[in-house]
């Protein structure tokens, strides 16, 4: 079943989703929580290069689900406080935490502007969100509790799944041709929708214990959910897999290498610094936790 939303935000589904996670948790964890092809080759390299940290700063890891990327921050060298509303995604996290990096861990619901806000106001250099936004009912309160837990310039990193080439409902296709005397096959998605942000039950392993919500932002609806908090945007990358590693003929997003399945974002509170030093300035260039 598709729901749809002009403004993007789905509040009434979100007691709902959080049930789902903490249902999926232990089992989800078990699957991908030392990572998997999409975390280590796209998302997480995009993620630290426009993230840009530096040793001592403080990041709010937003949505980090067991830790992963949190414990990841730590060994960078930031001073990281991170915060899921799944509980038994909390509880994971902390079991883990036990035998590496220090992490400060919160079971805080992303939907709760003053609970965002008061984990610290002006407290952080920088928030992360990775590949969670899509997962979340609503995300104006996020945008308006990091606008004010971060400093000002602070900046804000987030890694979803591309909107313009991952709506509901979006097939994959290969097909063959013959392509002056030799068959070329080109391999592809078929988009249909893009505009109408929709929420919609899917799975994001095959055989994990609940179905979860996918909630789809087209560009405009999730970048200005950021403008309207007074952030800008002022970095941003759309990793794919490497072309050397594409079969033929396949309907992995390793066969398109010119299709990128993950867009990443870097905001930043207006009226601070342009880009920190340290930072790539990146112009051009799965799953949670």
């Amino acid at each position: 079943m598709t729901h749809e939303s002009a403004s993007g935000e789905f509040a009434g589904l979100n007691d709902d989703a959080r049930r789902r996670w903490n249902d999926n948790a232990d089992w989800w964890d078990d699957r991908i929580g030392d990572g998997n092809d999409f975390q280590c080759e796209l998302i997480e390299p995009a993620t630290e290069r426009l993230l840009g940290i530096r040793p001592g700063e403080a990041v709010l890891d937003v949505a980090c689900g067991a830790g992963r990327f949190a414990r990841r921050l730590a060994k960078l060298g930031a001073r990281v406080v991170a915060f899921d509303f799944s509980e038994r995604f909390i509880a994971r996290a902390r079991r883990r935490a036990e035998c590496g990096a220090a992490v400060e861990y919160h079971v805080v619901d992303a939907a709760n502007r003053e609970a965002v806000a008061a984990l610290g106001a002006g407290r952080f250099d920088a928030a992360v969100a990775t590949m969670c936004l899509m997962d979340m009912a609503v995300i104006e309160p996020l945008l308006a509790g990091l606008a004010c837990a971060l400093k000002p310039g602070g900046r804000f990193v987030f890694t979803v799944m591309h909107p313009c080439f991952q709506p509901p409902n979006t097939p994959k296709f290969a097909e063959s041709a013959d392509a002056g005397g030799s068959w070329q096959v080109d391999c592809g998605v078929k988009v249909s929708r893009y505009r109408t942000p929709a929420a919609w039950e899917g799975i994001g392993i095959c055989g994990q214990p609940q179905s979860q919500y996918y909630f789809h932002r087209p560009l405009a609806v999730l970048l200005g959910a950021g403008f309207r908090a007074g952030f800008v945007v002022d970095g941003l990358e759309e990793p794919t897999f490497d072309a050397a590693g594409a079969g033929k003929g396949g309907l992995r997003w390793r066969d398109m290498p010119e299709i990128p399945p993950v867009l990443a974002v870097r905001m930043r509170l207006a009226g601070g610094p342009t880009a920190a030093a340290g930072t790539a300035d990146n112009a051009g260039g799965q799953r949670r936790r």
